[in-house]
């Protein structure tokens, strides 16, 4: 490729992150540390790029000293892999010192054989931030990659905190309300859960929509396309009954005879794979039973997806899926996917997470139905038979108070204030 359209390209898109106004992202980021970012599509994840790059600005690097470059852009299309170290001549060259370019390279995936590329400059001490699309960087895919050189970051779509600043409301909801503030909360919190947290949907009156062409990006791209799925309509059929167990535990034997139910011969391998496909690309992610079995752990796990949007899309009555799923969000953003569980032994828990002692139910009312405070605050109690000193929270949609059931001290918390509680 011509060195010189290379380096107008380089100089051109520096108006990319210097004139995109940015929400904060609650990331914490170290200076001296290369960063892989992963997620569904359209979490922002060129924007932690910007993020970083103007966090660099800010601590005096010369804007001379830092690169990037988006490969979307349709001059690099005839770019190849040897073109890439050009990038770094030319990054050299424009910050005019002997001090290393800080370089950001945005949807690399499209340079066939950039892993090479990356990992030398890597190897070399640069600084590198990478992110690309989810068709081809996927996370299980990524370790083997990088070879342990940069830090995976999971991405996801806003934060309920981070939801309210893009909206332009930075009230401290968690102290004493007032009746315009409940009102307030209370409807960013129901458009928060309804459609999903992706950061360009802030804004967008036809929410719906436009979180529909996301979802038919991550389908179509993502998982028929890039798999070479013929049989679409057994995803679908996966997908839809993913949606309606969100609540509970499904195993892939139970998903194989619900295809094999509308006269598709698809076998569990097949099934197992369609899912894995879904999860690569970040559409679902999936917990497991903290007290099963090793070898059962894998079978049969919680399945959520990954924005509440999406049950929006999929089901008619999906309130309390929501809620669940929602929590079950922000838990993984909080502790890491790796820590979280639900627990069901003789007993069932909708979230467990062991690092913290922490143990979650999640119910849209309690304080009014007998029946099912009995039942929320009685799994904490059995729960006790196999855990003890673990901290219990019901978080419902409204409700707030403080239970005590047989020694057991049971924090009622509203879904909006345990999100804003991080």
């Amino acid at each position: 490729m011509n060195r010189d359209i290379l380096k107008e390209i380089i100089i051109d898109q520096k108006d990319i992150y210097l004139n995109n106004s940015l929400i904060f992202r609650h990331y914490t980021l170290e200076d001296n540390v290369n960063y892989c970012f992963v997620g569904i599509r359209r979490t922002g994840k060129s924007y932690m790029m910007y993020q970083q790059i103007k966090h660099l600005i800010a601590e005096g690097v010369p804007l001379s000293q830092i690169v990037y470059v988006n490969f979307e852009d349709e001059r690099l299309l005839e770019m190849n892999v040897d073109d890439l170290n050009v990038i770094l001549e030319i990054g050299l060259e424009i910050s005019g010192t002997d001090k290393k370019p800080y370089l950001f390279l945005d949807e690399i995936q499209n340079i066939a054989g950039w892993e090479k590329f990356v990992r030398r400059v890597a190897d070399m001490k640069y600084r590198v931030s990478i992110t690309g699309s989810n068709s081809r960087m996927l996370s299980r895919e990524i370790a083997s990659t990088l070879g342990g050189r940069f830090v995976v970051m999971n991405v996801y779509p806003y934060s309920f905190s981070e939801y309210l600043i893009a909206n332009g409301k930075d009230n401290d909801y968690c102290s004493a309300l007032s009746t315009k503030d409940k009102a307030d909360i209370a409807a960013q919190y129901n458009e928060y859960v309804t459609y999903g947290a992706f950061p360009e949907l802030v804004g967008i009156k036809n929410k719906r929509n436009f979180l529909s062409s996301i979802y038919q990006t991550v389908y179509i791209g993502d998982i028929i396309t890039r798999n070479n799925i013929t049989n679409d309509f057994a995803v679908k059929l996966i997908l839809k009954k993913i949606a309606e167990s969100i609540t509970k535990p499904l195993s892939f034997s139970r998903l194989t005879n619900i295809v094999k139910s509308t006269g598709n011969s698809l076998g569990k391998q097949t099934v197992i794979n369609y899912v894995r496909y879904m999860t690569d690309s970040y559409l679902i992610f999936s917990l497991q039973n903290y007290a099963a079995k090793l070898a059962d752990k894998e079978t049969s796990p919680k399945y959520y997806f990954m924005d509440t949007g999406f049950l929006e899309l999929m089901l008619l009555d999906c309130k309390s899926s929501q809620l669940e799923n929602l929590v079950a969000i922000e838990l993984i953003r909080r502790y890491g996917i790796e820590n979280v569980y639900f627990f069901e032994s003789n007993v069932e828990i909708d979230f467990y997470v062991p690092t913290e002692n922490l143990a979650i139910q999640v119910s849209m009312q309690v304080l009014d139905n007998i029946d099912t405070k009995e039942r929320e605050t009685g799994a904490f109690v059995k729960l006790k038979n196999y855990l003890t000193d673990t901290k219990c929270i019901l978080i419902t949609n409204s409700e707030q108070a403080v239970i005590e059931c047989e020694g057991i001290e049971i924090d009622v918390v509203p879904a909006w204030k345990w999100l804003l509680e991080e």
